[in-house]
Formats: structure tokens, sequence, C-alpha cells
């Protein structure tokens, strides 16, 4: 018996109040953090607080930070604590797209813990465009799983990248954890092999 339901919004709070908050227009984590991070780079370089030198090799570091941390929250919180949770109800309803992004209270909240323990560090040279890697690493996250689930990818890709998260709902919710990449379930062997429970994923994803 299949515990998901395809091609239709879903309910998750009985009091209109909460159902309304608990809705997120993709474009808004965009709007909200791409002039946050932008505004955080010029200003660590017009105050001399960074430098390009340091940023090169300091965001794309951020980048894969987050992919690494992307890996481990969706594995081991979002699966171990699923139930009624936003993640449970994605699983339930993965075509529901009011609520294919980080609500902006999660992602502020994750920003303040984690940009305040860079702070701590008082190294801005490397933690302002480190943090800032991190930032652009969770929109890419953000753009990608919204992408995956709700339009047809543009690239072979977009399309390896799909056909890996469907199978992750539809085929094996125990493999396949990487959202916005792949390479960690490579790394850390639970990429769904060929074959593998291929039949449904690949049925689900065709219905996409």
């Amino acid at each position: 018996m299949k515990d998901y339901i395809r091609n239709q919004r879903g309910r998750m709070f009985e009091s209109d109040f909460f159902e309304f908050f608990s809705k997120v227009h993709p474009a808004s984590p965009f709007i909200f953090w791409i002039p946050i991070g932008v505004a955080l780079l010029v200003y660590g370089f017009w105050e001399g607080l960074t430098t390009w030198k340091q940023a090169i090799p300091l965001l794309p570091l951020g980048f894969f930070t987050w992919q690494v941390a992307e890996y481990f929250i969706h594995k081991s919180i979002f699966h171990t604590f699923p139930g009624p949770t936003a993640h449970g109800f994605h699983h339930k309803y993965p075509d529901d797209d009011t609520r294919l992004v980080m609500p902006l209270p999660v992602s502020i909240a994750l920003a303040l813990i984690v940009g305040g323990a860079l702070y701590l560090a008082k190294t801005p040279s490397v933690t302002i465009p480190y943090f800032c890697g991190i930032l652009f690493g969770y929109l890419w996250y953000d753009f990608t799983h919204w992408s995956t689930h709700h339009r047809e990818p543009l690239t072979e890709w977009g399309r390896k990248q799909r056909a890996h998260h469907m199978a992750h709902h539809f085929g094996d919710p125990d493999k396949n954890f990487g959202l916005s990449h792949m390479w960690m379930d490579r790394v850390l062997g639970t990429m769904m092999s060929r074959g593998e429970k291929k039949t449904d994923a690949a049925q689900e994803a065709g219905k996409q």
C-alpha cells in the first residue's frame, strides 16, 4: 500500500492560522537571503575584513560544508523523526509545491546558530566568506529541491539528480539522502544501486 498521495496539495494543520504560515512561496528564501549574503561579502571587502584571495577558496569550502550538513540533517534528523513533521508531510504529499523550500524561521534560526558560532571565532577574514559559502550552498539546496519536484530538468545532470531524488521518495527512503547533490551518497554507500527497486521509482519519476 502506498503511503504517499500524488499530484495534490495537503493540509498540515487544522488551524487556518498555522496552515497559512506553514506554506512557503518558493521565491522567499532567495529574496530574503541573496541580498544578505551579497551585502555581507561586500561589507567584508569594503571594510578590509577579508579579501578575494581568502574568499576564493573559502566560498566553495562553505558550499560543500553545507552539502555535508544537508546530507546528515536529512538522514539523521528528518528521517529519524519523520512522523507528522514537515518532512513526513513532504513524503506523504511530494507534489505539494507550497512546501518545497525551507521556511524562513527555520533557515533564520540555523543561520543565527552557525553565524553566532563563527562570530565567536573572531576571525572575520575566514568566517565571512565561509559563512557566505554555507549560505549559498543552502540556497542551491532549496533551488534544486524545488526544481527537482516542480519542473522538467533542463540538463543531463538535472535529469540524473531528479531520478536520484525520486528514487528516494518512491524507491527506498533509506537511500539517496543527498538533495542537491549525489556525491555524499556515493562516498557513504547510501546510493541506490541501478536496478534496485528501479521500477517503482522510474514509474513515479515519469509522472512528474
